[in-house]
């Protein structure tokens, strides 16, 4: 058997997922090097051929701002409860993301179980 190879990362890992085509994830995971060996046997590693994937193609998963958020407290999860006398708060946290101020104004259109706001442009 021989040596296990250093498993790829960034264009060289697309590259060599691209050519395999229509072979499965396992045999690509294997022959990009995510593998382990245990005994004689391969032990396929998914997780870190996806996340190698994933990072190759230029995808962030982490949330950018964490760091930023811990400074200044709550962040944005993007869920909000109807409060208890019947009104939705957006929050400070969304409408700084959007780059919004005070005075900015919003059309609100209902539709059956949602609420859609479109930015009224000033003329």
């Amino acid at each position: 058997m021989s040596k296990k190879q250093k498993p790829l990362t960034g264009k060289e890992l697309l590259k060599k997922v691209k050519k395999m085509g229509d072979a499965s994830r396992e045999e690509k995971a294997i022959e990009c090097g995510y593998y382990t060996l245990s005994g004689k046997q391969k032990r396929v590693s998914m997780v870190k051929f996806l996340n190698a994937l994933i990072e190759a193609e230029g995808i962030s998963l982490d949330n950018d701002s964490t760091t930023e958020a811990k400074k200044r407290g709550r962040s944005a999860n993007y869920r909000i409860n109807v409060q208890s006398n019947g009104n939705l708060s957006i929050g400070k946290a969304y409408t700084e993301k959007m780059g919004l101020k005070p005075g900015d104004e919003f059309e609100v259109v209902l539709g059956r179980k949602n609420i859609h706001l479109k930015q009224v442009e000033e003329e």
